[in-house]
């Protein structure tokens, strides 16, 4: 599996952790990297799964925003938990993160999908950030003003 699969997947876990515990993404990273540190069972947290889960911390209000604003038909909390997690990595990626095709991102967030979530999953997440992807330009601009 390729290094930034591996940092996605990982950032995937702790949002989703943080999600069903109620916590702070900062502070479900600041666990996994102390575990990583003393316990050599417990895989490592790469600084790309850094970068990923304090920028998703930096933009999550926006993040939530947009879902909330382009999901047809799904309010953030209706959504399931693997979906949401999913999506909101994705979105701060692809919006956010320059160096990555936008193509890679939405087909590893649509892979996430198909490993954890269910078989509608795929293309709702695939969907969501597709619209997001065509409306990248717009939304870059909304928030630099």
């Amino acid at each position: 599996m390729a290094a930034r699969n591996k940092a996605r997947k990982r950032a995937f876990q702790i949002l989703f952790e943080a999600d069903q515990r109620g916590a702070p993404v900062q502070t479900v990273l600041a666990d996994w990297l102390r575990h990583a540190r003393t316990d050599d069972r417990q895989p490592p947290v790469s600084e790309y799964t850094m970068e990923l889960v304090e920028g998703y911390a930096r933009y999550a209000d926006r993040i939530d925003e947009l879902i909330t604003t382009y999901s047809v038909g799904w309010s953030l909390d209706r959504m399931p938990v693997v979906d949401r997690n999913i999506v909101r990595l994705g979105t701060y990626e692809l919006v956010w993160v320059d160096g990555t095709p936008d193509a890679v991102v939405i087909d590893e967030a649509v892979q996430l999908a198909k490993e954890f979530s269910t078989d509608d999953s795929p293309s709702f997440v695939n969907g969501l950030l597709g619209r997001f992807k065509d409306l990248k330009p717009s939304l870059l601009r909304t928030d630099a003003e």
